[in-house]
């Protein structure tokens, strides 16, 4: 783990924010699919590699109380909790690799967007599975962004693993019911554009 720690810790600490392809002002889609769920304000929410994503910041400036956000890098964590302020506090954060993850929380959403494809290795994606199906309550929401097969197959000096929504389906199994996918262009701060697939899914009650 300690290599890609260092990877992203390098990212962010040498990078500022219109310097890196995944930026957003808005995360407007990632918004959009969060507000289709209809979640209390109450409810529990994590996002994993948020990093020093702006998703908290709309999170908090509409009421959400129970926001965690988790990344492998410190300096991510750091330059999110600068931008907040004062209400840094209310959010918990988490630094440290998803796939070693563990929570007494059991959340009412997890939202990732441009983590997951990070993974290449089978037992990778499958321990992310896992730790995805036991912490996303009965009938809570996952909410996944990655590259499409239309997308790039590389991002920030790594290869990622690009889908379309059935290999995404499969790659979750059975625990999870899919409840909405798109492709859309991103935009990046560079003028260039990477397709993402964007996918909704129920965590199954049965479980």
């Amino acid at each position: 783990m300690s290599s890609i720690k260092e990877h992203w810790d390098a990212v962010y600490r040498t990078k500022q924010p219109h310097q890196v392809s995944w930026w957003q002002d808005t995360p407007k889609r990632s918004l959009e699919l969060i507000h289709s769920l209809n979640l209390p304000k109450s409810a529990s929410i994590i996002d994993i590699g948020g990093g020093d994503s702006t998703l908290v910041d709309h999170l908090l400036g509409e009421g959400f109380e129970r926001v965690t956000v988790l990344d492998i890098s410190e300096k991510a964590i750091e330059r999110a909790r600068l931008r907040l302020g004062s209400v840094a506090g209310k959010v918990q954060w988490v630094i440290g690799d998803m796939n070693e993850f563990k929570s007494d929380i059991a959340y009412d959403l997890w939202h990732d967007r441009a983590a997951f494809h990070f993974l290449i290795d089978p037992v990778q994606i499958e321990m992310y599975r896992s730790i995805a199906e036991r912490s996303i309550k009965p009938g809570g929401a996952l909410i996944l962004g990655t590259f499409s097969t239309n997308g790039p197959k590389s991002c920030s000096g790594l290869s990622v693993h690009q889908y379309d929504q059935p290999s995404l389906s499969s790659a979750l199994g059975n625990g999870f019911e899919s409840i909405s996918s798109l492709t859309e262009d991103h935009l990046t701060p560079f003028n260039t554009k990477q397709n993402f697939l964007f996918c909704a899914f129920h965590r199954r009650n049965n479980q």
